[in-house]
């Protein structure tokens, strides 16, 4: 959510912001709709002020024995309660008709965000690790999979397409990474969490997903959301609170399934564990106060990063411009792993400040020490990391000419001391 005083105060501002994600301006709109809902509520305010001061008129006028002041009085009296009424619905529904509106507008970029309406204009600004070099043609992990234990005939025959059945070896590596990860996040001072996968409209609310992602989401006969990610969790885990500034940074972990409809991606990564309608994933996410916010997206990207390294897979990691964000964010750094079957980098990671934009909808504030008001945190999160996409570059980056895998030296201790999966 924004700040109506600050779209009041700084109209261009604000659309020059919307501009740079490629939307029309709508301060003039948003504008029209707050002096509505606060021409409603004054009228309000005034005809209860006057409906109070009447009804004490009445008193005075029948201790006077004045009979047709006091049924003036009443007569007004009854006329400004049919008319607060009226007032009152009149505020309600311009103050629904503004939440709305800004329910669908997203955040803004940060000023240091490189301009962009897509990928093209994100801006690469480091690589690690040197890329793997083979004796023989790397495939790709969909073709070596099968042999390892990725069955997508079955889970097709249960589930459809976008599911995977994992079996040995490689459902294995998949538990192991979860642990290994979960581990290492621990190690780095982020407090593990078991959350629910299943949530109410607020939640997902909460955290920028409704109401225009509702597409991209799974919902049950009784209107909970299957979570996408541990972050509406995990986030939402301090909504309506205010928090002290002792309290801050709050900074959570947890290993989830995640449950995405993938409503916008027909036809893009239809082979293989890229882009599944159920996956598993570490997530990071803290709260911070606004003058921290920015050393802990560092702290964040350190941690996601700390995660390819140790697992020696080469990433690059890229600053996202202003019209490849998401909804919530004002400013992604995203890591892209190195694909050697597509020969490609392929995002892995995604790593969001969302200054105080999730905070606004779900009312989380902080009281600044030595003061009186409060003020709203700051969220961040991040992927550390998704673990289907880590499994796929394994398999790639780590792929023997007779089809076997060699498991990365940090997974080997989660592997009971298995080194090679082997077809």
């Amino acid at each position: 959510m924004h700040d109506i005083k600050f779209i009041r105060e700084n109209p261009e501002a604000f659309d020059a912001g919307l501009a740079r994600k490629g939307l029309d301006p709508v301060s003039a709109e948003i504008i029209a709709l707050d002096a509505a809902r606060r021409e409603a509520l004054n009228g309000a305010q005034t005809a209860q002020a006057r409906r109070n001061e009447a009804s004490k008129l009445i008193g005075q006028a029948m201790a006077q024995k004045d009979t047709a002041k006091a049924d003036a009085l009443k007569a007004e009296v009854a006329e400004l309660k049919t008319r607060l009424g009226d007032l009152e619905e009149q505020a309600k529904a311009a103050d629904a008709a503004l939440a709305e509106r800004l329910a669908l507008l997203p955040n803004l970029p940060a000023d240091d965000v490189p301009d962009g309406l897509d990928e093209a204009g994100n801006v690469e600004i480091s690589r690690w690790g040197d890329l793997p070099q083979f004796d023989f043609e790397p495939r790709e992990h969909a073709d070596i999979g099968p042999a390892l234990g990725m069955d997508f005939e079955t889970a097709a025959k249960i589930a459809g397409a976008r599911f995977t059945f994992l079996r040995k070896g490689i459902a294995r590596m998949n538990r192991a990474l979860g642990q290994f990860m979960l581990d290492a996040q621990v190690e780095r001072g982020y407090n593990e969490c078991a959350t629910p996968y299943l949530v109410r409209d607020e939640a997902v609310f909460g955290v920028g997903q409704l109401p225009k992602f509702a597409e991209d989401l799974f919902q049950t006969t009784d209107g909970r959301w299957l979570i996408s990610t541990s972050e509406v969790s995990l986030t939402n885990s301090v909504r309506e609170q205010i928090l002290t500034a002792a309290e801050l940074p709050i900074r959570l972990t947890a290993l989830t399934p995640c449950f995405r409809s993938e409503a916008g991606s027909a036809g893009r990564d239809t082979r293989g564990l890229i882009r599944q309608h159920q996956f598993e994933k570490v997530e990071l996410v803290t709260i911070a106060a606004p003058e921290h916010s920015q050393m802990e997206h560092a702290r964040m990207c350190a941690a996601s990063e700390a995660i390819l390294q140790a697992l020696g897979l080469p990433y690059r990691k890229m600053l996202l411009c202003a019209g490849d964000m998401g909804q919530a964010s004002t400013k992604t750094f995203d890591l892209e792993v190195w694909l050697p079957g597509q020969n490609a980098y392929r995002e892995i990671a995604s790593i969001s400040n969302c200054g105080d934009y999730q905070a606004r909808r779900m009312n989380t504030r902080y009281r600044p020490e030595g003061e009186k008001g409060t003020e709203f945190v700051h969220t961040l999160n991040g992927s550390a990391l998704a673990i289907g996409r880590t499994l796929v570059a394994i398999v790639e980056n780590y792929q023997q000419a007779d089809g076997s895998v060699r498991v990365p030296d940090a997974l080997v201790p989660y592997m009971g001391g298995i080194e090679l999966l082997t077809p």
